[in-house]
């Protein structure tokens, strides 16, 4: 399943309304920074298909969210459970870093 691009009309659906957690990739094409995250993301939407909701969303299209969160440096991946922000990781991490913070939020869901 590919990630889902998220505007500021589809946030509250996708994100803010959704059961699973849900990475949200604030990010932008001029960004090379995000462009070095996309395959990393990639990787971890497929190991962890079914369990958590991978998104993305175009800064430079959708202001208002990337506004909202208080986004100064992209990429920057925010990690919603229940429809609140629990982390925030700006710049490109280490995949285990990622994945290390998502086990986080899998393990809370399950107990």
């Amino acid at each position: 399943m590919a990630h889902i691009d998220l505007t500021d009309e589809t946030f509250q659906k996708e994100v803010l309304e959704a059961k699973e957690p849900v990475v949200v990739d604030f990010w932008a094409p001029w960004c090379g920074p995000c462009l070095m995250l996309a395959p990393i993301f990639n990787e971890l939407e497929k190991e962890y298909e079914g369990k958590i909701k991978f998104t993305k969303i175009n800064v430079d299209e959708n202001k208002e969210h990337a506004s909202l969160y208080g986004v100064q440096g992209i990429p920057a991946v925010m990690i919603f459970v229940d429809g609140n922000l629990k982390e925030r990781l700006v710049g490109v991490q280490p995949k285990d870093v990622y994945k290390q913070t998502l086990e986080k939020y899998l393990s809370s869901k399950e107990d």
